[in-house]
């Protein structure tokens, strides 16, 4: 049987009704307007979904008193994580470019990376290679035109450039494809972790940065690629919160792991204070939502 989706487009008005016949109290018409024109009713309804009554429940959509200036609230308060969580996420990605690009150029040569030898997937090798070729074949970067301009052999750049042109996503391969522990722990070593922690942790960065840059919802998100919990330095795992489900997992040990990063490549950073402050300025005050455990302040990352 074919299920055809038939819900019509809405004009502004009609969105505002809509949402005042499913409980929500809209006191400024115009202000709800202008959020519905320059955000959207789609993207602001995952916002919304909090104040909603369990799905298949008689009755109004909305819980008793939900404002559409509370919704509005909840999403400021998550544009502003967004950047702040970008902004640590940084820091994650500098480092490893950096580390990754000074440790393989001095495996033999900056070619070194292109060595099927150091990888224990061969397979995977392959298709980043493939990847990196294709890329670097119509990459309008002025260094790499300039490689490729100038040199024909090796026909790829060398490490320290690759690590520049490399996305994120694809880096986090290059790395934990990597057959020597004893190298990967040499990279991860100046980010102040093991790499057995730094390998999942890279992966669940990686989702962190997707949704920041595509402007998603990140306060309450569940994460199916959780980081690895780490039982080293004390002062980070006094600061995780161990008694959390792995997965899905909640956004607190994320943002403690990254702390935890940036206290270490740049230890005069305000990031992790920033944070702490904004945290506190949460719409709905609720934090457990986040995964955050109720003593999560005191705790050593957040100091």
């Amino acid at each position: 049987m074919t299920r055809t989706y038939t819900k019509p487009a809405l004009t502004y008005e009609q969105q505002i009704a809509h949402l005042r016949a499913n409980g929500m109290v809209i006191a400024d018409e115009a202000q709800a307007e202008y959020w519905l024109q320059h955000v959207s009713y789609y993207r602001l309804s995952a916002y919304w979904l909090y104040f909603e009554h369990p799905k298949r429940m008689d009755g109004l959509k909305f819980k008793p008193g939900t404002t559409f200036e509370a919704v509005t609230a909840l999403y400021d308060f998550d544009r502003i994580l967004r950047r702040l969580t970008m902004r640590g996420t940084e820091h994650v990605e500098v480092a490893l470019r950096g580390s990754w690009a000074y440790q393989i150029a001095h495996l033999g040569n900056g070619h070194s990376y292109a060595d099927a030898s150091h990888y224990s997937n061969r397979s995977e090798f392959h298709d980043n290679l493939s990847k990196l070729t294709s890329e670097t074949g119509r990459s309008r970067e002025t260094y790499i035109k300039h490689y490729r301009d100038n040199y024909d052999s090796p026909s790829l750049p060398p490490a320290w450039m690759v690590a520049e042109m490399l996305s994120f996503g694809q880096l986090s391969r290059w790395y934990s494809n990597l057959a020597d522990r004893a190298l990967r722990n040499k990279i991860a070593e100046p980010l102040g972790l093991p790499e057995t922690v730094l390998v999942p942790l890279i992966g669940h960065v990686t989702d962190l940065r997707n949704i920041c840059a595509h402007h998603g919802r990140l306060w309450n998100r569940q994460f199916l690629r959780p980081p690895k919990l780490a039982l080293k330095p004390t002062s980070l795992a006094q600061s995780l919160d161990h008694n959390a489900n792995q997965a899905p997992a909640r956004l607190y040990n994320g943002l403690t792991m990254v702390g935890h990063v940036v206290k270490t490549v740049c230890p005069d950073s305000n990031w992790a204070l920033d944070i702490r402050n904004h945290i506190t300025t949460h719409p709905t005050g609720d934090l457990e939502a986040m995964g955050f455990p109720a003593d999560w302040a005191s705790r050593p990352i957040w100091q």
